[in-house]
């Protein structure tokens, strides 16, 4: 049987998610944590859906103590389970002594216990007379970022783990080998996958991709609840997880022509999010001032989920190339505008960021233009901004200077494409606005180390790399001051504590894991190179390993999957395995069925998402094809991901 369209499945189980916590909004304030805030911002309807059911405020977690203060009703919404951090934040609030009624909405096992145990709890820090409700949560929290990708926000931080050398090849990595942190994220991860299938009623068979995805696919293939509900459920599906680190390029490359993901890499982040941006909304206001950092008016935003226009702008930024995007943009603008009957005068040929700029000020002073239409225009504005960005021109030469990477790299060692590389790294007083910063640096040899696969060590390498590490070790000390990124990855937050020997430590664990990207795919047979050397009438050229991986799963021949494994989930399975070494028994194939999920473990990109969605609809048209992942990926957020020292630390108790 054919599963149901996913997209507007996946809308109502995003909704679904939220029913418990707008049943007993009324009359509370409800807390939120940073993952449960982002995935009501982009599927739940955002802060104004729970209000309108009745809350009296809504606040981010950890709260002042006095965010309750006046109200007698708490409601905690939070992504995973109630520990550490978490519990922390819930039991400082519930302590002032005002809450008298609380409920909790989580999502995991609760440490220490079942639900009377946790109600228990909250009782004890509520104080005498407090009552307690735990409403364990059906679906998962998500964020649908568009139609074909969906984002689980509480695993934001999670990473396949690099291989060190001489480390243990993927057949060997167990749950049992997985650092405590890790083995709790696929445990959780797991558990959300599992709810959110049973609530698309699907049964799936599990596939894997790399060390970590093989891990989280046996863990799914033989979950208690999976097993159970696979036994009842009618929508097949594959799904398929693969690791990230086996493919860096992609995460850092700038690829094509993806106006989504230029606006997502240069605009800054909206506070306490990971993937949403912030749009200067100045120009829609009568305020003069060329202030970036303005505060004074709220941002805008890229998440619409109650604005179907704006909605469809957003799909067309993701789907679309960027001459064609903006061209959608003015089309929505006009539309709107004769819809206002604002005085539009149209003009033919090349859309400038400039002329959206002159319809947007045509909004100004209608208030009423401005209300129906603030998402739309939330858009645009991100648009223009973006167009108009310093950062945006750079964009070209990074896609450029990849290139001549990818020539370089077919054509000679790695010691001389380092040597090239070594006079453009420049101290802080020697840049120029076009000149790379340390960050591009980091973006460049992260692209390189996992194009060129592995590499041959001697003096020659090592000799080149120490100079690299030189000249960037200085480039680092001389920043007047850290940039954020770089604060994260040497754990200094300031100039003034910033050593030439942290900076060098730093350094040293970046070339570390650069060889270890290197090494990601040894283990590979038929995965086991992105890079095409070129020929004579040929350019050289990046071949994403997610596009290997879905070609391979839409071949219409059907060939048993070398690097694309398997996870069994009961004896039938094994039996079927067993049986097709002597007799012709057709295996399991991960482009049998319907529908087919790709679950990206480490994060994905814009344009990769894209790629997907046209490889399916191309080489297996009716194949029904979503996309999920942990984070969504910028060049910049990709670094960050694989370098900074914070990543996945246990979530202690304050």
């Amino acid at each position: 049987m054919a599963a149901p369209a996913p997209e507007p499945q996946l809308r109502r189980v995003c909704r679904q998610a939220w029913e418990p916590v707008l049943a007993r909004a009324r009359r509370a304030v409800v807390f939120l944590d940073a993952a449960s805030a982002e995935a009501l911002h982009w599927g739940g309807g955002g802060a104004g859906e729970l209000l309108a059911a009745g809350a009296l405020a809504v606040r981010a977690l950890p709260a002042e103590p006095e965010a309750a203060a006046g109200a007698a009703r708490a409601v905690f919404v939070v992504s995973g389970a109630l520990r550490g951090g978490t519990a922390a934040a819930v039991r400082g609030v519930l302590g002032q002594g005002a809450v008298r009624h609380c409920v909790l909405v989580s999502g995991g096992e609760a440490e220490g216990g079942g639900l009377a145990e946790l109600e228990e709890t909250l009782r004890r820090w509520m104080g005498e007379g407090g009552r307690a409700e735990v409403v364990p949560r059906g679906p998962p929290l998500l964020a649908p970022v568009s139609a074909e990708l969906c984002l689980l926000p509480a695993l934001a931080a999670l990473l396949p783990p690099l291989p060190g050398p001489g480390g243990p090849g993927p057949a060997e990595v167990g749950p049992a080998a997985l650092p405590a942190e890790l083995r709790a994220a696929v445990r959780a991860l797991v558990g959300d996958l599992d709810a959110l299938f049973t609530a698309l009623g699907l049964r799936e068979e599990s596939f894997a991709v790399g060390a970590l995805s093989r891990v989280i696919a046996a863990e799914l293939a033989s979950y208690a609840p999976a097993r159970n509900r696979r036994r009842t459920a009618v929508n097949k599906a594959s799904v398929v997880f693969v690791d990230r680190t086996l493919d860096f390029a992609g995460a850092v490359g700038h690829h094509g022509d993806n106006l989504a993901e230029k606006i997502l890499s240069v605009l800054p982040k909206l506070p306490g999010h990971k993937t949403d941006v912030m749009v200067n909304m100045v120009e829609l206001t009568a305020l003069q001032t060329t202030d970036e950092t303005c505060s004074i008016i709220a941002p805008g935003c890229l998440a619409q989920p109650n604005d179907p226009a704006a909605k469809a702008l957003w799909e067309s930024f993701v789907n679309l190339k960027q001459k064609e995007a903006v061209m959608e943009a003015r089309r929505h603008l006009v539309e709107a505008a004769s819809r206002e009957n604002l005085p539009i005068r149209m003009s033919m040929g090349r859309v400038t960021p400039e002329q959206l700029s002159s319809y947007i000020q045509l909004f100004r002073n209608n208030l009423k233009a401005l209300e129906n239409h603030c998402g739309l225009l939330q858009l645009v504005l991100a648009m223009v901004q973006t167009l108009k960005h310093p950062q945006t021109s750079k964009w070209d030469n990074f896609l450029a200077f990849e290139r001549l990477l990818l020539q370089t790299i077919g054509e000679s060692e790695m010691p001389s494409v380092l040597n090239q590389l070594l006079p453009m790294i420049k101290s802080y007083n020697e840049r120029t606005k076009d000149d790379y910063t340390c960050e591009d640096f980091l973006v460049l040899l992260v692209y390189m180390y996992s194009v060129v696969g592995e590499i041959r060590s001697g003096k020659e390498l090592e000799a080149a790399e120490e100079e690299v590490k030189k000249a960037l070790v200085k480039a680092i000390c001389g920043e007047p001051e850290p940039s954020p990124l770089l604060q994260k990855i040497t754990g200094c937050d300031s100039s003034l504590n910033l050593t030439s020997q942290k900076a060098t430590d730093a350094v040293d664990d970046i070339f570390q894991s650069l060889r270890d990207i290197a090494r990601a795919r040894m283990h590979m047979k038929q995965f086991n190179s992105i890079h095409n050397a070129g020929s004579n009438t040929h350019q050289a050229s990046y071949k994403p390993l997610l596009k290997q991986v879905v070609e391979e799963i839409c071949n219409p021949d059907r060939p048993d999957p070398v690097d694309i494994e398997h996870m069994s989930s009961g004896l039938t399975d094994l039996l079927k395995t067993g049986f097709s070494m002597f007799m012709k028994v057709n295996r399991p194939h991960p482009g049998d069925h319907p529908f087919l999920i790709i679950f990206m473990v480490g994060g994905v990109t814009v344009s990769e998402v894209k790629m997907v969605k046209d490889l399916v609809a191309t080489r297996k048209p009716g194949t029904q094809v979503i996309v999920l992942s942990s984070a969504l990926l910028t060049p910049r957020s990709a670094i960050e991901l694989l370098f900074a020292t914070d990543r996945l630390q246990p979530d202690t108790d304050i």
